[in-house]
């Protein structure tokens, strides 16, 4: 087992990545949010972060991001590194007549900290200088991002039990949780309802008023959450390298393709998430690359 991966499931693991984040401000940002955005941004309390989409008007989406409120007219919004001018591009694309000021911001960090013991372990005084503090509550995959304008802090100062992990143990966690990512599970033909309840539950208010692509989210939801290609979760036998779009089979069909894929120590195996055809019936037997697997429903959480 890897020692990162051990003390996120169990104790206390952490690890910095790179993370775009983007101002918004102005005496109409709340309004222009909440006109723009799948989250309800007039119920947001200072400090809080919630998760959020924004769409393109045929309802697919633009961009999955954090949103955490800062002050009355001012939001921070955090998203995945490299999809920061992105987010920009489209939020500036429909501000007309408002008096909104978005900026990108450059040399921004988040330290990820995963495990049971995440919560004080994030408390420590060498974590006091993050500028957003954010509970994770993804099934399997719980804890707090800490997002850092600039370094965060360095293992040498971290608190005793807090153990450095790598991105590989992160990924391990993000695919059990079924937790997408933009520019993989998430594309610019990904509509909401593809990527499961628990990403709708925590980024898609269904009680605010209208927004920008609303109209596709509230009638898939209408009726019943039914999308061609739900992505799925998959345990694939092996510890091979498995490349974002080898196809996964099911009865001699074609029926979806992997779009992330990281080997888990601790099962022996691979798992994946990918796309797969409504007409599988999760847990189901399928074939990755010549290899055994099974394609399960995501987590519920």
């Amino acid at each position: 087992m890897s020692p990162g991966l051990e003390a996120m499931r169990f104790g206390a693991g952490a690890v910095t990545v790179e993370r775009d984040a983007v101002r918004v401000w102005g005496p109409d940002a709340p309004s222009y949010l909440q006109g723009q955005i799948s989250q309800d941004v007039e119920s947001a309390a200072l400090g809080v972060s919630a998760w959020s989409l924004v769409l393109q008007p045929q309802g697919r989406i633009d961009a999955w991001f954090r949103l955490t409120r800062c002050g009355p007219d001012e939001f921070l919004l955090d998203v995945d590194a490299g999809h920061g001018a992105g987010l920009v591009e489209r939020l500036e694309r429909f501000k007309l007549r408002v008096d909104v000021e978005i900026e990108a911001l450059d040399g921004w960090r988040m330290m990820a900290v995963r495990g049971p013991g995440a919560e004080a372990a994030a408390a420590g005084p060498a974590m006091a200088g993050a500028e957003v503090r954010a509970t994770v509550d993804w099934p399997g995959f719980k804890g707090v991002d800490l997002l850092f304008s600039g370094p965060a802090p360095d293992p040498t100062v971290w608190p005793e039990g807090l153990a450095e992990a790598d991105r590989a143990d992160l990924e391990v966690l993000r695919i059990r949780a079924g937790c997408p990512t933009m520019g993989a599970e998430i594309g610019p033909r990904t509509i909401p309802a593809e990527l499961g309840p628990s990403l709708l539950s925590k980024s898609v208010s269904f009680t605010k008023g209208c927004y920008t692509g609303q109209e596709l989210v509230a009638r898939i939801d209408s009726r019943g959450g039914n999308v061609p290609r739900p992505l799925r979760l998959m345990e694939i036998a092996g510890a091979d390298n498995l490349a974002p779009g080898a196809e996964v089979t099911a009865a001699g069909k074609t029926v979806g393709e992997i779009t992330s894929a990281a080997l888990d120590p601790d099962a022996g195996l691979t798992v994946a998430l990918g796309p797969v055809h409504r007409r599988v019936e999760p847990p189901a037997a399928a074939a990755v690359a010549g290899r055994e697997a099974v394609i399960l429903a995501l987590p519920a959480g």
